[in-house]
């Protein structure tokens, strides 16, 4: 992938407004992160997937695992009892402190950047394509202090919209904790890949500091770099750079509606205080390794369907491409990938039949006034407006719900559900291409809910940053 998009350099601002400082550019930092201490835990026994995907089952694997689990601060248990004073923050904010001051968690003694690689193979079942399982991949990105902006200053851009609920939970932990335990996933654009080359130069061979194996099994690794002619060139090297949330859109808003608080509780205008940044992963979006899945749909309990009767209703919006009965499922698969080149094709499963709807150019236009034109090439869009909403009748508000549909990441898993008799129909979707992603996040927009599914995830745990 080649994505040649950088924005030039410009002056960093020095004027003040509302009595703060504002600055138009990207600003990371190092930190001290605090880590556990590998003398005391084992490292894949205490850290964890981000909070959002922590499923119940997991949950308590994780509180399981160890006494010293992350998910006991960033997903604790409610018990019964529970009030204002005491509940799921304060044991949080207790765990954390008992930890720091037990030496389970050791802060680094210099300020570092820390570059994070993962090391993975692609899901071939989330693919539904046979031989990713055998393709090795690693995305390289960079932790750092990055300086929390207003989506308006135009150098961080969102690609999704956020719940209130979210963030009011996350914005609660962090009052109560004063920390920073998930990761943003921050893209970046620099084709040359100098920020890494000045990382890779500084640790050359050298050993990891942390590396832990997930239960997916991707491998983490993290190096502590903290030489300051490193940390000034990667500064002078991003400074430029425009950022796109790629994971983590309700943790930064919670960061800026905390730094809000922070700033009017204090009446100061320091821009060095550290509720004034948030802790990335900055990724390089033009770097291999860098993997969008596709998150399926299923659709369960309409009153009445009939395949016959969708067909007819989509037939002025899309064309149907029709597949052998005979043909194996993986080849169903390459064969959308094939479509989806020349603009927004689907495959629908029912019990009946499987085929692919393919977008006629233009014509669902006038359901779409609100969407830009790249906005309406995206499957999702096509999807969710078209054929969830105007053709199957589903109010944006019950989509939202899920009260009718589930989201799948497994193609295969999505279409058993339909031949067990567990739901209708499936929409097996391509996945959202970056450029797509890129171009949306620059010019303003945003995607449906569960447009985009980064693999791997960043685990939570690697490093802490303290707002202390």
């Amino acid at each position: 992938m080649s994505i040649l998009f950088r924005f030039p350099f410009r002056d960093r601002k020095r004027l003040l407004q509302s009595s703060f400082f504002t600055f138009d550019m990207a600003d990371i930092a190092p930190f001290r992160a605090l880590r556990y201490d590998p003398q005391r835990v084992p490292l894949d026994r205490v850290v964890t997937q981000p909070y959002d995907k922590i499923t119940p089952a997991m949950q308590e694997d994780y509180y399981s695992a160890s006494p010293y689990n992350l998910v006991r601060v960033i997903l604790g248990k409610s018990q019964p009892g529970d009030s204002e004073g005491s509940n799921t923050y304060s044991r949080a904010a207790a765990n954390f402190q008992n930890w720091r001051k037990d030496g389970v968690l050791v802060q680094d003694p210099q300020p570092s950047l820390y570059r994070y690689t993962q090391s993975f193979r692609v899901p071939a079942s989330a693919l539904g394509q046979a031989g990713h399982e055998h393709i090795e991949l690693e995305r390289v990105g960079l932790i750092a202090a990055g300086r929390i902006h207003d989506y308006s200053d135009q150098v961080v851009f969102r690609h999704e919209q956020t719940l209130s609920k979210p963030k009011s939970d996350r914005l609660n932990l962090l009052r109560a904790t004063g920390a920073h335990f998930g990761q943003i996933f921050m893209l970046y654009s620099d084709p040359g890949s100098s920020v890494d080359s000045v990382l890779a130069s500084v640790i050359d061979r050298s050993a990891p500091d942390m590396c832990v194996t997930d239960e997916y099994g991707v491998v983490h690794r993290l190096w502590r770099v903290s030489d300051p002619a490193a940390i000034r060139a990667v500064q002078q090297r991003t400074g430029d750079m425009k950022l796109i949330i790629a994971d983590g859109h309700h943790r930064y808003e919670t960061a800026l509606n905390y730094r809000n608080e922070s700033r009017a509780a204090s009446g100061s205008s320091d821009p060095n205080a550290p509720y004034e940044r948030v802790m990335m992963t900055l990724v390089n979006m033009d770097a291999p390794g860098l993997v969008i899945l596709p998150t399926h749909r299923v659709v369960f309990g309409l009153k009445s369907f009939d395949l016959a009767s969708l067909l007819s209703a989509a037939q002025p919006y899309f064309e149907t491409v029709p597949l052998d009965s005979s043909t194996p499922f993986e080849s169903s698969l390459v064969r959308l990938q094939e479509e989806g080149r020349s603009g927004p094709s689907l495959l629908i499963s029912t019990q009946q039949a499987n085929l692919i709807l393919r977008a006629r150019a233009g014509a669902a236009d006038t359901l779409l006034p609100q969407y830009t034109p790249a906005q309406r090439q995206l499957d999702v869009v096509q999807l969710h407006k078209v054929l969830l909403e105007k053709v199957l009748g589903l109010s944006e508000e019950s989509i939202r719900n899920q009260e009718n549909l589930v989201y799948v990441r497994e193609a295969a898993k999505a279409v058993e559900r339909v031949q067990h008799g567990e739901a209708q129909i499936a929409f097996v979707m391509n996945p959202c291409r970056m450029e797509q992603v890129r171009d949306i996040a620059f010019a303003g927009g945003v995607l449906p809910q569960k447009s985009t599914d980064f693999y791997p995830k960043l685990l939570s745990g690697l490093a802490i940053y303290s707002l202390d």
